[in-house]
C-alpha cells in the first residue's frame, strides 16, 4: 500500500473515531444533563410537597403537602367585591368521588380552592387590539375542605381552613365557613361541580 493512501486511510479512521467519540461525548453530556434536570425536578417537587403550616382555628386544618399537584375539579371567576379567578383542586379521594358521582363525599376527601386577583393582561390585549384578556394577578387566599364525618360531625362532616400568605385566617372567618356552605347541603355542602 502506498504511503499516501495509507496516510489517507489512517486520517479517515482517526476522523471517524473523533466523530464517534464526539457523538458519544455529546450523548454523555446530554445524559448527564438530563439526569441533573430530573434530579433537580425531583428535589424541587419534594420541596414543594413539604408544606408546613399552622393549624386553622376551630377545625385544625393545615395546608396539605402536595396540594398543587392535585387534579383540576373546576375554575371560576368571581366578580363584584371579590373580583378573582378561582381554581378548585381535589385529592385522589375527591376526584374518584366527583367522577363516580358519589354523595356524600367519603372521608379522606380534601378540596382545595386557590384564588388570585383578576387582572387585565396588557401583553395579550396588545396582540388582540382591545381589552379582552384577563389573567391571574396576586394570590388572595387559599381554602381547604377536609371530610372526616366523625371529627367534624357538627359541620356536616367537613373541616374548613382558610389561609392568606401561608398563615391561617382568624377565627371569625372560620366561624362563617359552615354557615356559608349551608345552601349547598344538597350537594354535601360543596358549591363546585366537576368539569370533566
Amino acid at each position: 500500500m502506498a504511503p499516501i493512501v495509507r496516510t489517507q486511510k489512517i486520517n479517515m479512521t482517526l476522523h471517524a473515531s473523533v466523530r464517534v467519540l464526539g457523538a458519544l461525548g455529546v450523548c454523555t453530556a446530554l445524559a448527564i444533563g438530563t439526569l441533573h434536570v430530573a434530579k433537580s425536578t425531583a428535589q424541587s417537587t419534594k420541596e414543594d410537597d413539604q408544606v408546613e403550616s399552622e393549624a386553622a382555628p376551630i377545625y385544625g386544618v393545615r395546608i396539605p403537602a402536595g396540594y398543587r399537584h392535585w387534579e383540576l375539579v373546576n375554575v371560576a371567576h368571581e366578580a363584584g367585591n371579590l373580583n378573582d379567578f378561582r381554581v378548585v383542586l381535589g385529592n385522589a379521594v375527591a376526584m374518584k368521588a366527583f367522577r363516580d358521582g358519589t354523595l356524600p363525599f367519603p372521608d379522606g376527601t380534601i378540596i382545595a380552592r386557590l384564588a388570585w386577583k383578576y387582572v387585565p393582561s396588557p401583553e395579550n390585549n396588545a396582540v388582540f387590539g382591545q381589552a379582552q384578556s384577563f389573567v391571574t394577578g396576586a394570590p388572595t387566599n387559599l381554602e381547604f375542605m377536609v371530610k372526616d364525618s366523625k371529627k367534624y360531625a357538627a359541620t356536616g362532616g367537613w373541616g374548613f381552613g382558610q389561609f392568606t400568605n401561608g398563615k391561617p385566617d382568624n377565627e371569625a372567618i372560620h366561624k362563617a365557613c359552615f354557615p356559608c356552605h349551608g345552601p349547598a347541603q344538597g350537594h354535601d355542602f360543596l358549591f363546585t361541580r366537576y368539569a370533566p
